[in-house]
C-alpha cells in the first residue's frame, strides 16, 4: 500500500528533512507545503499549540490533504521565557538563524552560566482535514543551557547555542541520527505517532 500523504505545514527545509527521516518507515510521504503553492498565513495565536493549529487548518484547506503543524522554539528562563513563539523572529521580521543566535547571545551577555537554562519546545498537530473538530496534539521538550559562542556546523536555528547536558555538546555538534531520537521533536513525534496508531 503507497503510503499515506501528508502536508508538512512548514517553509522551514531542516524540519522537512527530520520529519522526513523520523516518518519514513511509519506510512507518512511527507510533502512540503511549498509543493502545492500554499500561502503561509500569519501565526497569531499567543501559544505554540494555537500556532500549530493555525498553520494546519491553513494547510488543509489549501491542499485538501491531511496536515502536520510543528510550531517551536527556545524558552530561556532568564529571559522569562523567551523568545519562545516568537523564536524563529526574534532578531525581527525576516531574520536569519545566525541574527537570532547574536541577538540571544547578547541578551545573555551578564547572565553566568548557572543561570542560563533552557529548553526547546515542539508541539505537533495532526489534523484530517480543515474542519478537523478533534486534532491529534503532541507535545515534547529538551533541557538545556545557552552556551557563551556558537558550537558545531550540524543542524539549525538555535542548535550552536543549545548545549545538550547527556552529550556532553552543543545540539549543533550532533550527528543527525542522534539528534533524530533525543530532541524536542523526537518526543513529540513519538507521542503523535502513538497516538495516531492507537
Amino acid at each position: 500500500m503507497a503510503n499515506q500523504k501528508v502536508v508538512l505545514a512548514s517553509g522551514n527545509a531542516g524540519k522537512l528533512r527530520e520529519f522526513n527521516i523520523m516518518l519514513n518507515d511509519c506510512g507518512f510521504d511527507v510533502r512540503a507545503q511549498s509543493e502545492f503553492n500554499v500561502v503561509e498565513v500569519p501565526e497569531t495565536g499567543l501559544t505554540f499549540v494555537e500556532n500549530a493549529i493555525i498553520k494546519a487548518r491553513n494547510a488543509c484547506q489549501q491542499t485538501g490533504l491531511p496536515a502536520i503543524a510543528d510550531d517551536s522554539g527556545i524558552e530561556v528562563d532568564a529571559l522569562n521565557g523567551a523568545p519562545g513563539i516568537y523564536s524563529a523572529r526574534f532578531a525581527g521580521p525576516n531574520c536569519k538563524d545566525n541574527d537570532n543566535n547574536a541577538k540571544l547571545l547578547v541578551d545573555l551577555a551578564n547572565t553566568p552560566a548557572e543561570e542560563r537554562t533552557a529548553r526547546y519546545q515542539c508541539v505537533l498537530v495532526f489534523m484530517r482535514h480543515q474542519l478537523d473538530p478533534t486534532p491529534i496534539i503532541a507535545q515534547g521538550s529538551w533541557e538545556g543551557k545557552i552556551l557563551n559562542a556558537p558550537r558545531g556546523n550540524e543542524g539549525f536555528g538555535y542548535d550552536p547555542l543549545f548545549w545538550v547536558h547527556s552529550h556532553q555538546c552543543a545540539s549543533a555538534e550532533l550527528s543527525k541520527d542522534i539528534k533524530n531520537t533525543i530532541s524536542h521533536r523526537a518526543k513529540a513525534m513519538a507521542t503523535l505517532l502513538k497516538k495516531l496508531s492507537s
